[in-house]
């Protein structure tokens, strides 16, 4: 989802100087969440308490969503800092979630409003989808006639009124459907994805074994984000989703592509279904007539997987456990900060920032696509979805044709279309080979030629080089590691060989898919433009590294996969001392001087401390966590502590020191462990994130790279690109894909530390030690405490 950004939103970044421990002390919180579960909820409502009991707030769990702020009691109980340990790896919801039809009438809602009152609340952050939200702001404009009728009847007392004349709400968005405008992702949508795409990938093996059509149905009544994302990351053949429905011919269409894929020699089809699939007449289609179809006119072995519920549950994402800790302490500080004036506002997900928009508006908007559906108004259905969504649509349809045409004459400029060349430079990545599918396929849909550089610049020196073509890639998708083959050697004193190289195979421009070595490749080519006319090509960059340590982009490909790899592992590190005494576990990340993996992990795993390179450390800072560990398990009663490590975070200070340190300070309260994760980080399967997010910068790759050849292409038919914007590092700042030359970016390069001068991710720092300490934290006394605090107060972020 795509939402308007207005002069009045803030941002984290925006918010300077407003967060003080402490500074709204004993102001009523509650949370709640309500309607269908997600996961990342229990993250969202850990980060919202803990958020609370930082700025002096007291803190309220409504249980069973709307039912218990309606019957009260029990169900309304505060809530302290050590109920929420060890839940932000669980799914579901811990406070519960119901539909409660007695608050939708007054009565219901007048005792939701005494109860709250009673229990001193006049602050609300609710967890749910649209109608939760609506649901909340109406109550909100209730208040003041329920609190007055409230106090005629002697229900509360004549002071309260006065004190809890307007209620504050906030929402946060839970729903694995993703259908909620104004959020680039809602909570538990990309957890979804990954049970969705696990099921899929498990699938396809016994489909290809026994040559099977398998019809998947996947959630989304209303929405078909998970059914096309899902049909665009697994390669699926055929989709059905309600915002753009098939033409009345559907079963010829379906048919006549199996038939072919087949014939082609394809051993298994998946076809992916939404639950609210529908024909152009509003009428559904479901697997079961899908399977008719497919059975009756073609005759193939053809099942269906229903995977229900299965999409709701399981442990969340890394993504969605991040996303849970950001929102919920926004959140916080919208419901603290509003004003009877404020309007009532929804946190949302903007690119890398956690905004605050009108609640309503979004709700709208939201409402305005059900709209344009019932009205069959299916291209506005698709645009109003956003452009990520429509763009998602787009990509599917141009990487599923089965017989691209040899020419597009108004698509290429270029008589017998251009060669473009692919390689990776770096490390492995997964979604490497995702983008190189992409790639192809964009390219040749357009009448291009693709050769595979096989082994980085080694093998484009050697010239081990071959074309490409549209069945090459198939299946590629989900694969981890680099089919390519990839080395981390750097141009640098061999510019002869590769200039041959570049001529000998007529490469008229280049893409190059890996990390620091990849922006240091096309760097050392387009500074060495004037001596070689070779090297005076398009040359792109898509970023994939797993330390995310790239200028000129926020994320990089592989990043998501490793941090869900490490998350991962360390809830099972956590879990293999369930039933034994009190431990501590001091983990070390990948990730260079790239302190990217260790902080996002140690946000997603609720670690107690993370330590990186970007932020130095010395031993009094080392024996201050040790003390807060040991009071965290005497007061708080704690079992598990997790402590990361960044694999460079600091010469002297290694993972081995760390673990004796919290070995030997530790007798007699815990004990400790260490791991070294190693490779595991850049191995598995690409996650769903990976997966689009290659697919997608390749296809804007070939956009780009096909403007600048037009406007290169001298008459004589060569190409001379020779300017700083032909060679780019293509990335994703915020929200939108950037295009920055390389020669740009050298000022914002630390070269010795592989690094970029600005990181986006450390304003998380933080949010990580906040939401990792409890009160006792802060009774001690010292100067890592108080440059904390000044940290804290910058930001959130």
């Amino acid at each position: 989802m795509e939402g308007q950004r207005t002069a009045a939103n803030h941002t984290e970044a925006e918010k300077e100087n407003t967060v003080h421990r402490g500074h709204y002390k004993n102001k009523g919180i509650a949370v709640f969440t309500s309607g269908g579960d997600a996961q990342g909820m229990n993250s969202a409502v850990r980060a919202v308490v803990r958020m609370g009991i930082y700025v002096g707030a007291k803190v309220y769990f409504i249980k069973e969503g709307y039912q218990g702020m309606v019957d009260g009691g029990d169900n309304i109980v505060e809530a302290n800092w050590s109920p929420v340990s060890g839940i932000i790896h669980k799914g579901g919801t811990i406070i519960g979630s119901s539909r409660c039809k007695e608050f939708r009438e007054r009565a219901g809602r007048l005792k939701a409003a005494k109860n709250l009152i009673l229990k001193g609340i006049s602050n609300l952050v609710v967890i749910g989808g649209d109608g939760s939200l609506t649901g909340a702001n109406l109550f909100r404009q209730d208040w003041p006639e329920l609190v007055a009728e409230l106090a005629s009847r002697g229900d509360i007392t004549p002071e309260q009124p006065i004190k809890f004349s307007h209620l504050n709400i906030v929402g946060m968005v839970g729903s694995i459907d993703n259908d909620f405008c104004g959020t680039d992702m809602t909570i538990g949508t990309d957890s979804a994805l990954h049970r969705i795409i696990e099921a899929v990938d498990a699938i396809a093996a016994t489909a290809y074994s026994h040559q099977r059509t398998f019809i998947m149905e996947v959630m989304g009544r209303h929405c078909g984000y998970l059914a096309i994302v899902t049909a665009l990351t697994t390669e699926a053949d055929y989709v059905f989703y309600p915002e753009n429905p098939p033409p009345v011919d559907w079963p010829e269409k379906i048919c006549k592509k199996l038939s072919q894929e087949r014939e082609s020699g394809q051993r298994l089809n998946i076809i992916i279904v939404s639950e609210g699939a529908i024909d152009r007449e509003g009428n559904p289609i479901t697997a079961e007539m899908i399977r008719e179809v497919v059975v009756t006119n073609l005759k193939q072995d053809t099942r269906i997987t229903v995977l229900g519920h299965v999409q709701r549950g399981g442990s969340p994402s890394a993504f969605d456990r991040v996303l849970g800790c950001r929102m919920g302490a926004e959140a916080v500080m919208a419901v603290l900060e509003a004003t009877p004036e404020t309007e009532a506002c929804v946190v949302s997900l903007d690119g890398n920032q956690a905004v605050r928009l009108p609640l309503m508006a979004c709700v709208e908007k939201t409402q305005a696509v059900a709209k344009a559906m019932a009205d069959k108004q299916w291209e506005l259905a698709v645009q109003l979805r956003g452009r990520s969504f429509a763009r998602n649509v787009e990509t599917y349809k141009m990487l599923t044709r089965l017989k691209p045409p040899k020419i597009i004459p108004e698509m290429s400029t270029h008589a017998s279309g251009y060669t473009l060349g692919v390689m990776h430079v770096g490390a492995p990545a997964c979604g490497m080979n995702a983008a190189v599918r992409s790639f192809v396929r964009n390219c040749i849909y357009r009448g291009d030629t693709v050769v595979g550089i096989h082994d980085g610049v080694e093998g484009l020196i050697e010239g081990n080089v071959q074309p490409l073509g549209w069945s090459d890639v198939t299946g590629w998708v989900g694969q981890g590691g680099a089919f390519l083959g990839t080395k981390r050697t750097l141009p640098e004193g061999k510019f002869p060989e590769v200039a041959a190289s570049l001529r000998k195979h007529n490469i008229q421009a280049l893409l190059l898919i890996g990390g620091f070595e990849a922006y240091q490749t096309v760097l050392q080519l387009a500074e060495n433009r004037d001596k070689y006319p070779e090297f005076c090509i398009p040359m792109a960059i898509v970023p994939s590294t797993i330390s995310n340590n790239v200028p000129g982009t926020d994320f990089t490909l592989g990043a998501d996969t490793a941090l869900n790899e490490i998350t991962e592992i360390c809830d099972r590190i956590r879990q293999s001392a369930q039933g034994t005494k009190r431990r501590v576990f001091v983990i070390e990340t990948m990730g260079g001087f790239c302190g990217y993996l260790a902080t996002l992990a140690g946000v997603a795993g609720g670690a107690d401390a993370a330590y990186i390179y970007e932020e130095p450390f010395n031993v009094q800072n080392l024996k201050m966590d040790v003390e807060h560990m040991k009071s965290k398990m005497a007061m708080e009663g704690v079992e598990r502590g997790l402590v990361l490590r960044n694999e460079k975070a600091n010469e002297n200070y290694t993972t081995d020191f760390i673990y004796k340190l919290f070995s030997e300070e530790g007798k007699g309260v815990f004990s400790a462990r260490m791991n070294v994760l190693g490779h595991m980080q850049q191995g598995g399967s690409p996650t769903p994130f990976d997966r689009n997010m290659g697919t997608k910068l390749a296809a804007k790759a070939v956009e780009w790279m096909v403007e600048q050849l037009t406007q290169a292409t001298q008459p004589d038919g060569t190409v001379c690109a020779n300017k700083p914007e032909s060679a780019v590092m293509l990335g994703i700042v915020k929200r939108y894909y950037a295009y920055t030359p390389v020669q740009e970016l050298k000022d914002q390069t630390d070269f010795k530390h592989r690094l970029p001068k600005a990181q986006w991710w450390l304003k998380m720092r933080p949010l990580l030690r906040i939401l990792a300490k409890h009160d006792s934290t802060y009774e001690e006394e010292g100067s890592y405490i108080a440059v904390e605090e000044e940290s804290e107060n910058q930001i959130i972020n």
